[in-house]
């Protein structure tokens, strides 16, 4: 006897159709997978026999084939233990076969018999699209299911209760979730803007940063403030809208950190990886493909301090993501992309000691010391990085002062505005913000009168600009006017754009 049970498989962040087909014949008891299974798809067959027996029902004698078809793609994760136990009590006759109507039917078996999660189960379900109406998950994912609104999701427990459903002694009803109401309450961060004394330049370039999603360094002596300004950037960031919120969510479902960050991601993420990190880390991969920082920051911050102490391979693997805003993951059999939209946010000392802008301490590294240290960063990825700052220490009057500073509230509602003008303006195209624009969208909103144009000029001769510098300004500028909701670009937004390529000012730095 043959049953068919639909199932599915995740590639990336799309997923395909798998048909779990069990046979059985009259030959001594065991059991066979094939269909390129790898291990936790093999073990499947002793979770499975526990599961079986436990649950109360018959472990079926006899000799089983499972096929997971299509045979000529890889079979990952122990997601096939539901629908391969059902096959085999449907195959026995203790499941009524006719009650198995297409329903896809997901989940991993614990030896008892009870349902556990599984990863990637939003992507399979928005995969599914509307060719599918009804899907079974375990319960511990029908809230990220039920965010697909035309599927039919029905949380299951245990194999028993799946038995019970698909056999009709048993009424599971469709698990629902209201979105809008997972957007009525705005994140609490714990950190505000008003906690940083002083630094009022820095705040105001972290603001035009988060305002256009620009890319930002900042560089600075030990205790100037740094982590700690580039730690408060969420809390003046808009909210995500719910494509934004929904792709973020379908990512880190397929990593399998969902459950750590609830049903629907509404805040947007911020990565801060060690400097330990390898590049399969940072940029995704891996033996099964998973994908890394860049895309766990998508629509988000991705702040990496002490710069330079990454491996030189970690950091030049941004260049690409940086400007596609997307990572392609190729293997023998398959092509895996990833988004990677994200603000990149990194902090590093201007030399080994980091005393080599200090007015208070003596730097003490010598000249080779210093153009090593900026060695380890390339001219075309500090290229690519929009805004470049200096972050100087603080004065004693700055530290001292109880005076609080302006709060990340007001800050996010002027950033918040900006982000608005820009949705407007792009709102034909799949970008979101001024940092993401192409060359034919810089020509388009980027015009300036004379007065722009002459500094702009002056400013490639005396710092020798690159065009993708020059590309650089004109979106930070563009960002600026936005903040003082002006349709066009100034003289006065150029000067402030280009004030802040401080690292293409300072020949110190051994970064020209």
């Amino acid at each position: 006897m043959l049953v068919k049970i639909a199932s599915a498989a995740v590639l990336g962040l799309e997923a395909y159709q798998i048909e779990v087909e069990v046979d059985s014949s009259k030959r001594l008891p065991g059991q066979s997978i094939v269909g390129l299974p790898d291990a936790a798809v093999k073990e499947s067959r002793d979770r499975v026999r526990a599961a079986i027996e436990n649950s109360g029902f018959e472990f079926p004698p006899g000799y089983f084939t499972i096929n997971l078809a299509p045979a000529d793609t890889k079979k990952e994760g122990p997601l096939y233990d539901l629908p391969i136990a059902l096959g085999m009590l449907a195959v026995s006759e203790q499941v009524p076969i006719n009650n198995l109507n297409g329903e896809v039917i997901l989940g991993e078996l614990s030896l008892d018999g009870t349902v556990r999660p599984i990863n990637g189960v939003l992507a399979i379900c928005y995969s599914l699209g509307k060719k599918q109406k009804k899907i079974l998950v375990p319960r511990a994912n029908a809230d990220e299911a039920a965010l697909v609104g035309h599927l039919e999701v029905i949380p299951i427990n245990s194999l028993r209760e799946a038995a019970g459903y698909l056999s009709g002694k048993i009424s599971i009803p469709p698990h629902k979730v209201d979105i809008e109401a997972l957007f009525q309450h705005e994140p609490e961060y714990g950190i505000d803007f008003a906690d940083v004394k002083g630094q009022g330049h820095v705040k105001r370039a972290l603001e035009v940063a988060a305002a256009g999603s620009h890319n930002i360094i900042l560089v600075g002596p030990p205790g100037s403030g740094k982590t700690m300004l580039a730690r408060r950037i969420p809390t003046i960031l808009p909210p995500l809208s719910l494509d934004e919120a929904l792709e973020v969510t379908k990512l880190y479902s397929v990593a399998g950190l969902l459950n750590r960050k609830g049903v629907l991601i509404t805040a947007r993420p911020f990565r801060s990886p060690h400097h330990t990190t390898s590049d399969i880390g940072i940029i995704g991969g891996g033996r099964i493909p998973r994908p890394g920082e860049v895309s766990l920051a998508n629509h988000g911050v991705l702040f990496l301090d002490e710069f330079p102490e990454f491996d030189r391979s970690v950091l030049e693997v941004l260049r690409q993501p940086l400007e596609d805003n997307k990572v392609t993951i190729s293997r023998a059999h398959s092509s895996l992309t990833y988004p990677a939209q994200f603000m990149l946010v990194a902090a590093m000392n201007p030399c080994p000691c980091g005393r080599l802008y200090d007015l208070k301490q003596n730097c003490t590294c010598s000249p080779s010391q210093v153009q090593r240290y900026w060695k380890k960063l390339s001219g075309p990825l500090l290229d690519r990085i929009d805004i470049q700052l200096e972050v100087p220490r603080l004065k004693t009057d700055e530290l001292s002062t109880m005076q609080p500073g302006e709060t990340s509230m007001i800050i996010r509602k002027r950033v918040k505005a900006a982000r608005n003008i820009q949705i407007e303006r792009f709102k034909t195209s799949d970008i979101y913000s001024n940092a993401h624009m192409s060359s034919k969208q810089v020509k388009q909103c980027c015009v300036l009168d004379k007065e722009a144009e002459a500094i702009l000029k002056t400013a490639i001769v005396h710092l020798k600009l690159s065009a993708r510098a020059y590309d650089k300004i004109l979106k930070v500028s563009r960002t600026i006017a936005d903040l003082e909701s002006s349709e066009s670009i100034k003289a006065q937004h150029i000067a402030e754009a280009t004030q802040y390529r401080s690292l293409d000012r300072n020949p110190s730095t051994g970064s020209g």
